[in-house]
């Protein structure tokens, strides 16, 4: 009698991982030159990669996002109270803390589920110096009406942009707005290094005051001009990023594919809401939400628990609220009245499955769980 054997999970995001052998010669390199971080020559490259890809004019690489965040703030000053969103990952509001900083939540929009403009003027305090909205699922936020508001009282915009590598509007790159944006090169995100981080700024003084800050405060040898941090990105993980570049586009494509095969699954099953599709020209497939609402037979923690029992590693993301933790949930802005739209997206939504690898049948088994589940 042959042993069954489970299919093995499917999580809701895997790293996009190139051929080993392919990322041999980069670490032949990396030894022939024995220059292992403090901007080696694959660092150096990679940022001007970056920053062609991209179409941005200047970027600093970080070891990961959130300390590019932290950095984000002192390189620009901050001080006082920052409005941002609840409907994000924490450390959007954590980098806010370390800097001491008063984060002060702001409802967000319920078609994007991004920070919502009309809420923003009415959180504005004397003690408000800057705003941080999160381009959430690789969405873009409503970047003119921000700006406008930025400009109108004084405000500096930091955008964190950890889901919106690649995204381009009309007018270019979503990451040419703002003062500066934040990118995460974590292992789930649609672009990585394994672990990484980058901001993206507009002009060579801020790029070097960024450079210093990463890197202890150091200007040279002997100069300390600013109480910085090891923020910086080693060359392996320099290295795996320009090797990661040269798949993208390919990866861009296939997540495009699985998109519009979960959109046509999912079409018409009563109480399953997708977010609305992004315009082609803004989209990076990062992830795909769904909201699980009134007339699906079930909640949403019952359908999460039934992707679970079927080996569907999928996430409720995000939830719980950043605001409903411990450090936050005190402060008046966290108050639940002050966020309905949150809260009811924390509660509804589920994130299904998507990276280039995810097979046809594997998005059909998912498909299907759910179509059961509400029994269409």
């Amino acid at each position: 009698m042959m042993e069954r054997r489970e299919a093995p999970p499917i999580y809701v995001t895997q790293p996009s991982l190139p051929p080993l052998k392919e990322f041999i010669p980069y670490l032949e390199q990396i030894w022939a030159n024995k220059w292992l971080t403090n901007s080696g020559p694959f660092h150096q490259q990679f940022e001007q990669a970056l920053c062609d890809y991209l179409g941005v004019k200047h970027l600093a690489l970080f070891t990961n996002g959130t300390l590019a965040l932290v950095t984000a703030l002192q390189t620009l000053r901050i001080t006082g109270e920052v409005i941002t969103t609840p409907y994000s990952f924490v450390a959007t509001a954590h980098s806010l803390l370390w800097n001491g900083i008063k984060p002060v939540f702001v409802d967000i929009d319920p078609i994007t589920l991004n920070l919502d403009p009309d809420r923003i003027e009415a959180a504005i305090t004397p003690q408000t110096t800057a705003i941080m909205p999160v381009h959430c699922y690789g969405h873009p936020c409503d970047v003119d009406r921000i700006e406008k508001i930025a400009d109108n009282y004084g405000l500096k915009v930091i955008y964190d942009a950890a889901h919106a590598f690649g995204v381009q509007r009309p007018d270019g790159s979503v990451l040419n707005h703002g003062d500066l944006s934040v990118l995460s090169f974590h292992a789930t995100k649609v672009f990585n290094t394994f672990e990484g981080g980058a901001i993206v700024c507009h002009d060579a003084k801020t790029k070097q005051r960024i450079d210093h800050l990463k890197n202890f405060g150091f200007v040279d040898e002997v100069t300390v001009a600013a109480t910085g941090i090891n923020g910086k990105m080693s060359e392996i993980n320099a290295a795996f990023g320009l090797l990661q570049l040269k798949g993208i586009d390919e990866a861009l494509r296939k997540r495009k594919a699985i998109d519009a095969h979960y959109r046509v699954g999912l079409a018409g099953i009563k109480g399953i809401l997708c977010l609305s599709a992004a315009g082609e020209k803004t989209a990076n497939y990062a992830y795909f939400p769904i909201l699980v609402q009134p007339g699906y037979p079930f909640s949403r923690d019952d359908l999460y628990q039934k992707l679970q029992d079927n080996g569907i590693c999928a996430r409720r993301y995000f939830y719980p609220l950043i605001s409903d933790f411990p450090m936050y949930r005190g402060m008046p802005s966290a108050a639940h009245a002050n966020l309905p739209v949150a809260k009811k997206a924390a509660n509804e939504v589920i994130c299904l499955p998507i990276y280039p690898d995810l097979q046809p049948n594997q998005i059909n088994h998912i498909i299907g769980v759910i179509k059961n589940q509400g029994g269409a």
